[in-house]
């Protein structure tokens, strides 16, 4: 369950943040008050004064969401080795604990900032807002983000990106766009990921795409396998599209 005012406070090291809530709390018995709705009314407005910070500094913001073990670290780590040295690319990474994607990715020589989340199981516009403190945004062309493995909270949070991407790994089964379909109803684009465990798997491509352009037709769809390199050159080029 998503616990959106009770997070943790793990200790922050040098590239991470904690993410801290602060809210009045009022005793009253006689009203009925919807936070659900004050927290996603709030968020929309953070992630539209994101979103023009994004446009002004002309920066193409990519929010990744998935499953944990979708392999959306390997997708970005793929990633990096065939654009980074063609655009500026910074990484905010999102994890209830834990620093091992935050290492991972900083090996690429790429400004990687982690911010944990404690018990909240999505990413919001303000942890964004604080993470980009952490940036010289004037020297970013591409900035991605990692959120918090999750296929249900994160959909309902904006964070002001330009484009929004979901990582479904062919080990989860066919099945994910059906039960899960508000994920992928806000989707730009879907990756079906680690496509090289085809042979040891029954996944159903034809049922999977299916389903995923009936909730949402437009999007873009690619096979990827992080391990082979199979599909990251079409990926690549969907990504150095958007900041022409």
């Amino acid at each position: 369950m998503c616990e959106s005012c009770g997070c943790g406070q793990p200790e922050a090291g040098k590239n991470m943040s904690v993410h801290e809530h602060e809210h009045e709390h009022i005793h009253n018995h006689d009203k009925k008050v919807d936070l659900g709705f004050d927290l996603l009314e709030e968020n929309r407005k953070l992630a539209a004064k994101n979103r023009e910070l994004f446009r002004k500094k002309k920066i193409v913001t990519v929010n990744i969401l998935g499953s944990p073990g979708a392999g959306k670290t390997s997708l970005l780590s793929k990633t990096l080795d065939e654009l980074k040295d063609n655009f500026r690319i910074g990484i905010i990474t999102g994890d209830l604990t834990g620093d091992e994607d935050m290492k991972r990715l900083a090996r690429k020589k790429v400004v990687v900032h982690q911010i944990q989340t404690g018990r909240v199981c999505h990413l919001d516009a303000h942890m964004i807002a604080h993470a980009l403190e952490h940036f010289s945004l004037d020297e970013l062309d591409i900035l991605f983000i990692e959120n918090v493995g999750n296929l249900v909270c994160p959909a309902a949070f904006d964070l002001g990106e330009t484009k929004r991407v979901v990582v479904l790994s062919i080990a989860e089964g066919a099945d994910k766009p059906s039960k899960y379909p508000e994920i992928f109803s806000g989707a730009d684009a879907v990756l079906l990921s680690k496509i090289d465990f085809a042979p040891y798997t029954d996944f159903d491509f034809s049922r999977a795409e299916t389903d995923i352009h009936r909730i949402r037709f437009t999007v873009e769809l690619m096979r990827v396998s992080s391990r082979t390199g199979d599909g990251i050159k079409s990926w690549c080029d969907w990504l150095a599209r958007l900041t022409k």
